[in-house]
């Protein structure tokens, strides 16, 4: 499962300038793009995309800097403060947030890209996703993305009497049907780690209860009735979860050596399940409160403030020829099933259609796209994206305020007393 996360210091904004070098006498162009495929396989359809769009524009060339993704954050830091920021750089939307709010995006760019390709032709739910704060721009231009909820065996479920999940009742009966801790079987694996994962799967909980860390006046909103009656729900939950402080490898392994029936994580789990044979067995649910809230992220192609206006239109062009249905298909299945396609170009390619992965699932794959209108994230209010949201998830407080009440047993009020305290100091020292 794929987050990139970081605090950009402000200082490094002084230090930016153009990531591309002209050669005046050839009229050539050349601009770096960082992107975290470094698999081989992987690597080998970015280069082959490469090539192609340098045989259709000889004057640009495209100089890949493939990064492991643990050393991602470092190698933007570093890149930026020399004044070496690579024109085009994958990046997720929360860590995207940040880049914006220390003004490494080209706003203007990534609308002018988007605009090109037509709003229309992305899904409902994902430009909402990548806006800006202000709402007039995004923060980049979405190539995929992948969603998160409850996956269930389906036949453990019909076996036992149970239909998909609908509600958090309906959950918790499952879940309580199933939990047998004394033969080593449990009810769900639930994310418990200091991790982000467990913050992802809790806001899924708090958001469907209309739970926030903002409002919309910006204001934190961490100590309310409403995230208590969330945070409860969540800590009787992880009792019929494994022991422990779980994290992507627990919940993985735990659903798929059938130790349990249910588990939250992200569409990256289809790869396992197809590879096993039983894609037909697969099921995904949302279950609702007050409303129905999807954990999704969606990966974008940003462009780099400061460039010069040959690279700036270089990188425009780059990223316009990656978002071609052709070209936006074979990025998307160089994970299929796990990455999922962000515009209708994709859904309606033949070649995503007939990918062995895809087909497979049946209807599944189309039916996850169309969840990106339902995606809630924390911070997100309508149309409004707060940038300090990064700040916050990138401090860790409310994955360990999670932990805490989870694995530490402590007390949910006081926990989020804690949380919206450390919170607000937070925020204030921006």
């Amino acid at each position: 499962m794929k987050r990139k996360y970081i605090l950009i210091l402000p200082a490094i904004l002084s230090a930016l300038c153009l990531s591309a070098c002209n050669d005046p006498k050839e009229k050539q162009v050349t601009i770096e793009f960082m992107h975290s495929s470094v698999e081989q396989e992987r690597q080998a359809v970015i280069n082959q995309l490469i090539a192609q769009f340098e045989k259709e524009n000889p004057l640009i060339v495209i100089k890949p800097v493939p990064v492991e993704e643990d050393a991602y954050n470092t190698k933007v830091i570093t890149l930026a403060r020399t004044g070496a920021l690579p024109a085009v750089i994958e990046v997720s939307h929360d860590y995207a947030k940040v880049m914006d709010k220390e003004q490494l995006v080209d706003r203007n760019a990534v609308k002018e890209v988007i605009e090109q390709i037509g709003v229309d032709q992305f899904y409902p739910g994902v430009l909402r996703i990548v806006r800006t704060e202000e709402g007039e721009h995004y923060t980049g231009v979405p190539i995929h993305g992948w969603i998160q909820g409850i996956w269930y065996h389906k036949q453990q479920l019909a076996d036992a009497g149970f239909s998909a999940p609908a509600n958090w009742q309906d959950v918790t009966r499952i879940a309580t049907s199933f939990n047998r801790p004394d033969l080593k079987k449990y009810g769900i694996a639930l994310p418990t780690a200091e991790s982000v994962l467990t913050e992802q799967a809790f806001s899924q909980f708090a958001l469907s209860n209309n739970a926030n860390v903002f409002n919309a006046q910006g204001k934190i909103t961490v100590n309310t009735p409403e995230m208590r009656i969330a945070l409860d729900y969540y800590q009787q939950l992880a009792a019929l979860s494994m022991p422990g402080s779980n994290d992507v490898m627990e919940i993985k392994d735990a659903f798929m050596n059938g130790t349990v029936p249910m588990a939250i994580y992200s569409t990256y789990i289809l790869p396992a399940v197809y590879s096993e044979g039983r894609a037909a067995d697969l099921g995904f649910a949302v279950p609702a409160e007050k409303s129905k809230a999807v954990y999704g992220t969606i990966t974008s192609l940003t462009i780099s403030n400061g460039l010069s206006e040959p690279s700036r239109k270089a990188a425009e062009q780059w990223v316009s020829f990656l978002e071609q249905a052709d070209h936006a298909t074979s990025w998307v299945l160089m994970s299929p099933g796990a990455a999922l396609p962000v515009t209708r170009g994709v859904t309606g390619n033949a070649t995503w259609l007939n990918n062995p992965v895809i087909k497979a699932f049946g209807t599944l794959p189309q039916a996850l796209v169309n969840e990106f209108a339902n995606v809630q994230v924390f911070g997100s209010v309508g149309e409004k994206n707060f940038a300090e949201m990064g700040d916050v998830t990138g401090s860790a407080v409310l994955s360990e305020m999670i932990n805490g009440v989870t694995v530490g047993k402590r007390d949910p009020q006081q926990a989020l007393v804690e949380g919206q305290q450390r919170i607000d100091a937070l925020t204030q020292q921006r």
